[in-house]
């Protein structure tokens, strides 16, 4: 038996009406999706920790998400796993002439915009409604990598800045826009909104993936506030009873001491 038949097996057990596993047997659609996140996070996580031990058994458990969804499309006659290992092959086989055809392309730009451009003409068949550029685009996803993808979208036919000048005067507009409405709670709540898009904006003219940074600083932030707690601690003042002068000092050291 193959490693993915017994993986099916064992999803098929677990779900088995008189002798699976209670909760297991509880789940639909739904109830999965956030287990389905978090795996998703949890893979990331590694990578950008480097551990690959622990991304070994994550990419498992991501896996055993795709493999629930199918056994419940099973059981409500829908589609099984191997219509989703068929459907993905097509894809890569229909997105890459260039591999698996005569096309010739030799660069991964050239690449990126065959493989948009297919997407786009995909869009266009499958949509029933005055198409859009921002066709297909998930709007389910978490906000800073949907903003990014709307942006993306919109940029690919030319609803964009020239250059990143033009977007760090936006990010100043926003900015200015926040403190001109700062007394007015619902306009102040818009237009922080506002000075975020902005922010991946300019992160995507950057060339980098908003998300992936914020997770970042989020880290650096953890690491140094942790470092500065125990700062205030060692010097007999616990973080709750620090002014903000003293939390600022020991800000300071340790930012310089891990910049190091």
């Amino acid at each position: 038996m193959s490693d993915i038949a017994r993986l099916l097996t064992i999803m098929s057990r677990l779900r088995d009406p008189q002798t699976g596993c209670p909760w297991d047997k509880q789940q639909n659609f739904t109830t999965i999706v956030p287990h389905t996140l978090e795996e998703a996070y949890e893979v990331a996580d590694c990578i950008e920790r480097g551990d690959f031990h622990d991304l070994r058994d994550e990419l498992g458990d991501l896996l055993f998400q795709i493999v629930f969804y199918a056994q419940l499309a099973g059981e409500q006659k829908l589609f099984e796993f191997h219509d989703v290992v068929s459907a993905i092959c097509e894809k890569l086989e229909r997105r890459h002439p260039h591999v698996f055809g005569d096309a010739v392309i030799t660069t991964a730009e050239e690449q990126t915009v065959h493989w948009e451009q297919l997407k786009a003409a995909e869009r266009k068949q499958d949509s029933a409604t005055t198409p859009s550029a921002l066709d297909g685009v998930t709007t389910s996803l978490p906000a800073l990598p949907l903003a990014q993808k709307l942006q993306k979208r919109a940029a690919q036919v030319g609803f964009d800045w020239p250059d990143h000048h033009g977007v760090m005067d936006k990010v100043r507009e926003e900015l200015d826009e926040v403190a001109v409405d700062w007394n007015n709670p619902d306009r102040r709540a818009e237009e922080v909104g506002d000075l975020l898009f902005a922010c991946v904006n300019l992160a995507r003219h950057a060339g980098v993936d908003a998300e992936t940074v914020l997770r970042q600083a989020n880290r650096k932030f953890d690491k140094r506030f942790r470092g500065v707690e125990k700062i205030l601690q060692q010097a007999g003042t616990p973080i709750e009873t620090a002014n903000t002068d003293q939390m600022e000092l020991a800000w300071q050291q340790i930012k310089q001491s891990q910049s190091k």
